[in-house]
């Protein structure tokens, strides 16, 4: 009988040999996002620390979808272990970043144009 690997174990029984390593930094929180989208996080256990006392303020903003939309989104949420609320809210973030980053460039493009140039 072979003795289990402790080695490669964390005091919560991650096994560190079957995981992919966290980056330092990530180059966005896209990128950050498709990390997490990707890995287990039960894998990573060690990697957290408990927070205590966190607020978030958040608004209850009601928004109507359509039946069919909002079934699609609920599959999609279940088959990622999430609610279906927090799946739209992390889509809301993911475009509203990738909005601002367009609209930072264009602004800068416009800026960087020759007075009276069209």
């Amino acid at each position: 009988m072979r003795k289990p690997d402790t080695k490669s174990r964390t005091k919560r029984g991650t096994n560190h040999k079957n995981r992919d390593p966290v980056p330092e930094r990530f180059e966005s929180p896209e990128a950050e996002a498709d990390f997490w989208t990707e890995h287990d996080l039960t894998q990573y256990r060690d990697y957290f620390s408990e927070v205590k006392d966190v607020i978030v303020d958040l608004r209850n903003q009601p928004l109507r979808l359509e039946s069919e939309l909002a079934e699609k989104i609920g599959r999609v949420a279940r088959r990622r272990g999430i609610s279906a609320e927090t799946l739209v809210h992390l889509w809301l973030q993911q475009k509203l970043s990738e909005a601002l980053k367009r609209d930072r460039r264009r602004s800068k493009r416009v800026s960087q144009k020759p007075v009276g140039a069209k």
